[in-house]
């Protein structure tokens, strides 16, 4: 796994790559910033912001989402996916905001993963991104590039985190977050594109050569050995008549 120091050089390196990296979910503020992120689970950011508008005009705010009928949010958020589900999230989650924050999004990792549909990941969303309070989100483009790197090592969202804010600086959490996201969907995909890639130089990933053979996986597999074939032995001639 690569130093502290390392680290913080290849995130320099895909900043000047990628200079505008930032959530591309619309929003004007936490409240909708956190509706928004619980619906781009298994969708789109631009799914996601094509239904957000009307959404937000329909429910301004936690009273308003958490007094939504069920039915009719779920014909709104529908082209999201999981709507069934998106939908209990949100009336809970906005449910919560009403009877244990006065309605408004709390600026607490602690106290946003208490809500139904918030998770670690969203809630480093939110925080980082309209509440000011650093948060490295780890998604799977975060995993996987990280992982291709070896700014991480870890298949679990977690971990990586810890080891990659253990690597940078607290400021840079969530700018980190955005350059590795965005660079995981334009460049390191699962087929990657590493001629593009503004630190293969020091990706694992290209220097093991798992590149070159167009390997979807984080880590090289080796290949596999064919098993010894025994020759065979000559037929016997049948008897000449």
């Amino acid at each position: 796994m690569k130093t502290a120091a390392e680290a913080r050089g290849i995130l320099r390196k895909l900043g000047r790559q990628h200079p505008n990296a930032d959530t591309e979910l619309d929003y004007s503020n936490p409240f909708e910033l956190l509706v928004a992120t619980i619906l781009s689970a298994q969708t789109t950011d631009a799914g996601v912001n094509a239904v957000t508008p009307a959404l937000f005009a329909r429910y301004p705010d936690a009273a308003a989402l958490a007094a939504a009928d069920p039915a009719e949010l779920e014909r709104a958020i529908l082209s999201t996916g999981f709507y069934r589900q998106k939908a209990r999230a949100l009336i809970g989650m906005a449910t919560g905001l009403v009877e244990r924050h006065g309605g408004l999004v709390p600026a607490s990792m602690a106290a946003l993963v208490e809500l139904p549909g918030v998770g670690r990941k969203t809630a480093n969303v939110v925080l980082g991104h309209a509440l000011g309070v650093p948060g490295l989100p780890v998604d799977r483009h975060v995993l996987r590039v990280s992982n291709r790197i070896g700014l991480a090592r870890s298949e679990d969202p977690e971990i990586v985190e810890q080891q990659l804010c253990g690597a940078l600086p607290r400021q840079s959490w969530t700018r980190a977050s955005d350059t590795l996201i965005l660079h995981g969907r334009r460049v390191c995909q699962p087929k990657p594109s590493c001629d593009r890639c503004a630190v293969r130089q020091s990706c694992d990933f290209f220097r093991s050569g798992a590149a070159a053979g167009g390997s979807r996986d984080t880590v090289a597999k080796r290949p596999r050995r064919r098993p010894a074939t025994r020759p065979r032995p000559p037929r016997p001639r049948s008897p000449s008549r």
